[in-house]
């Protein structure tokens, strides 16, 4: 299945955008101080992380790619632009002098992630305004917006955004956050994963229970589809006509970090490129299989989805 013309299309990603700092090193003993291991660090890596990551996998894919949201004026933000620059992911982002960059820093001993301390702030609410101008501004030159919420604060506006898109014509994918998701009423597509869902509508006992609670926040959000996300299980698909469900893909899971990020990329570069909903499905399933076969936050290459080409 090849994938044409990929760079006519253009996406914009906004949302909270991240750094993901990573220390690796070796594990040989216990701290006497207290029943934990001893990390001797040796090497360490940065890469983008939450929102920044959506933009990383949609560019691995070839799309042609923007991104926007907040970092802080600090030695962080200045790693997330530089990244940004090699990724070839345009940077619109906006420059928080009140906050510090949001960083996930991850301790790995012996390929097991054994700690993670997280650095985050809210935005301030003038880089907000400043930010949802911007995006007004922008959206005339993309064809598909995905917001990444992250619930860190840079979507507050995020109700007004939809709005805004789709009286533009633009498909709008979100990654929800929360037990509210009324904010992202009128988006194309919600993908939340299955812990998200059973925030909002409770749990399930069956399948069709499922489908029926699937069907009805459809329909109260006004929401062309519904992915469901569902971890060993695979994904769920709920639209007006149909519900596809797609098994998850037999192999081993490594790593879970970002699967999210890579699925909600790939489905929006499928939909850019005028594939089906269930076809987009299909690939972002694949991608997703693939990525959590990889430490960290990662990515999947054209070659990697489609090896027959």
């Amino acid at each position: 299945m090849l994938l044409k013309n990929t760079q006519a299309k253009r996406l914009l990603v906004v949302g909270d955008v991240m750094l993901d700092r990573y220390w690796f090193g070796e594990v040989n003993r216990i701290s006497p101080e207290a029943p934990v291991p001893i990390v001797r660090i040796e090497r360490s890596e940065e890469r983008l992380g939450g929102a920044a990551n959506v933009a990383r996998n949609a560019v691995a894919l070839g799309a042609t790619t923007g991104l926007l949201g907040v970092i802080g004026q600090d030695e962080g933000g200045n790693i997330v632009e530089s990244l940004l620059h090699e990724s070839g992911i345009q940077s619109y982002l906006n420059r928080d002098p009140a906050i510090s960059t949001i960083i996930k820093l991850r301790v790995i001993g012996r390929q097991q992630q054994l700690l993670r301390i997280d650095f985050e702030e809210k935005p301030t609410a003038n880089v907000l305004r400043d930010k949802l101008s911007l995006f007004n501004g922008l959206i005339a030159d993309y064809d598909v917006i995905v917001l990444s919420d992250y619930a860190k604060g840079s979507l507050i506006n995020v109700a007004a955004m939809i709005t805004t898109a789709r009286l533009a014509g633009k498909l709008v994918l979100v990654d929800p956050k929360g037990s509210d998701f009324s904010r992202y009423a009128g988006a194309t597509m919600l993908t939340p994963n299955k812990s998200e869902m059973k925030q909002v509508v409770g749990d399930w006992a069956s399948e069709s229970e499922l489908t029926e609670k699937a069907q009805l926040m459809r329909r109260d959000l006004q929401l062309q589809a519904l992915l469901l996300t569902r971890s060993e299980e695979g994904m769920t698909l709920y639209t007006d006509s149909e519900v596809t469900h797609v098994p998850a893909m037999a192999r081993e899971v490594f790593d879970v970090s970002g699967a999210g990020d890579t699925v909600i990329a790939t489905m929006a570069v499928m939909l850019a490129e005028g594939k089906s909903m269930r076809e987009a499905v299909l690939i972002a399933n694949r991608a997703g299989g693939i990525v959590v076969g990889k430490l960290g936050t990662a990515t999947v290459s054209k070659e990697e989805l489609f090896p027959e080409i």
